[in-house]
C-alpha cells in the first residue's frame, strides 16, 4: 500500500497560504535551501503527487519556467524535474486540459480516486497545498503522515490548512529546526 502524505509550509496560526493570489498565496513563506534539503530525501521516495486545481496551476506557472531558466539554483531546478517526471493527480471541474506533462485531470470524488490509487504498486504519494483535497482525504482516512514547514510568522488570515477536518490524532516521528526560524514537524496518523 502506497504512503500520502502532506508536505506544506504552515503559519503559527494554522494557515497554509495568504490569500495574495498574486504571490500564489506564499508571501509570507521563508524559503530556506536547509528546509527544501531536508524534504528532498523524502520526496526521493515519491512518484505522485495530488494537487487541488489552485495548487497545481501555481505549481505549474512556477516550476515548469525554472527548469530552463539559467538564473534558477540547482536545487530548485532539481525539484522541479521531480515534479516535471512524476504522476500529477489534479482534482478539478474548472481546469479544461492539463498541459504540465504526466498530469492526471480527474472531475470524480478525490476519495474514491485516491483509495483506488492507494492500493495500487508504486511509491510513496505527497499531497502540496489543496487545502479541500487534504479535509476530504485526511476526513477519509487516507492520509498517513503530515509534514509540516512551520513558519515563523503569524499570518492573521490566510487559507486555513485545517478548516473542516474532523479531529485526528497524531504521532511526532521528526522535527528540525532551521536557522531561518522555520521549523519541520513530521506526524504521523495515529491508528
Amino acid at each position: 500500500m502506497r504512503k500520502i502524505t502532506v508536505l506544506n509550509r504552515v503559519s503559527v496560526d494554522g494557515y497554509f497560504a495568504s490569500l495574495n493570489e498574486a504571490a500564489f498565496g506564499m508571501d509570507w513563506f521563508i524559503q530556506d535551501p536547509e528546509v527544501d534539503k531536508a524534504v528532498r530525501s523524502d520526496e526521493e521516495e515519491v512518484s505522485a503527487f495530488i494537487f487541488g486545481a489552485d495548487t497545481y496551476r501555481g505549481f505549474e506557472r512556477s516550476w515548469v519556467p525554472m527548469l530552463n531558466d539559467p538564473n534558477t539554483p540547482q536545487y530548485l531546478k532539481d525539484v522541479a524535474q521531480v515534479l516535471t517526471d512524476n504522476t500529477k493527480i489534479v482534482f478539478s471541474t474548472t481546469i479544461k486540459k492539463a498541459t504540465w506533462e504526466n498530469t492526471e485531470l480527474y472531475r470524480s470524488d478525490p476519495v474514491e480516486v485516491i483509495t483506488r490509487v492507494k492500493q495500487e504498486e508504486g511509491a510513496n504519494i505527497l499531497i502540496f497545498g489543496s487545502g479541500s483535497i487534504v479535509q476530504q482525504l485526511g476526513n477519509a482516512g487516507l492520509i498517513d503522515e503530515y509534514m509540516l514547514i512551520m513558519t515563523p510568522v503569524i499570518a492573521g488570515e490566510g487559507k486555513a490548512m485545517y478548516q473542516g477536518m474532523k479531529q485526528t490524532a497524531l504521532t511526532l516521528i521528526r522535527t528540525q529546526a532551521f536557522e531561518s526560524g522555520n521549523v519541520l514537524l513530521h506526524y504521523q496518523t495515529a491508528k
